[in-house]
């Protein structure tokens, strides 16, 4: 796939369908390849939601009719996400009540991608503008390379962060590669 070309909302739903993808390898590997395909499952889910907090959802409120409804929904599912995601990562890949929290965890996060894909991405690709949205593309990519390896449940605001200090630390560094690559 081309990144360059492509707005934020095609990226964005392609990394949806490679989020499926790791929840069913996560389900089935065995031992360190589970723990390791885990790793890569929470890494993409914070790169996506990073982004999704930082570039789309504000934009979303601009332009999208309802906008601040549908993104405050889409905001209480992701922090809903982020708090299962760390117990599943607090609980261990070898914990025997895994992959049960793992299927919830699924169902939440498809449903929710559904809900983007259905409520906000449409909206985004025909009132947003098209340059504005190649340009955030570049945001995501920033992120992927600097995003948390760890969630943190019920953080959205730079406040919020701060107030979490170090541990948040790591989600402060994907924000700050977003915000660089969007204001230059």
């Amino acid at each position: 796939m081309d990144t360059q070309q492509i707005d934020v909302v095609t990226f964005l739903k392609h990394q949806h369908e490679e989020i499926k993808a790791l929840f069913a390898e996560v389900e089935s590997a065995q031992g360190d390849a589970r723990e390791e395909a885990f790793r890569r499952l929470v890494h993409l889910l914070a790169v996506h939601e990073t982004a999704e907090e930082e570039l789309v959802h504000p934009y979303a409120r601009k332009v999208v009719g309802d906008g601040s409804m549908v993104v405050d929904q889409r905001l209480e599912e992701e922090n809903e996400a982020k708090q299962a995601l760390s117990d599943l990562e607090e609980m261990g890949t070898d914990n025997p009540d895994f992959l049960k929290h793992l299927d919830a965890l699924r169902t939440d996060v498809i449903a929710h991608a559904e809900a983007e894909e259905r409520f906000e991405f449409p909206q985004l690709q025909t009132e947003g503008d098209p340059d504005r949205l190649r340009q955030m593309t570049a945001g995501v990519k920033a992120a992927q390379k600097t995003a948390p390896t760890h969630p943190h449940p019920g953080v959205e605001s730079a406040k919020k962060n701060m107030l979490l200090g170090a541990p948040a630390a790591l989600m402060d560094r994907a924000r700050d590669a977003i915000r660089k690559i969007m204001h230059h």
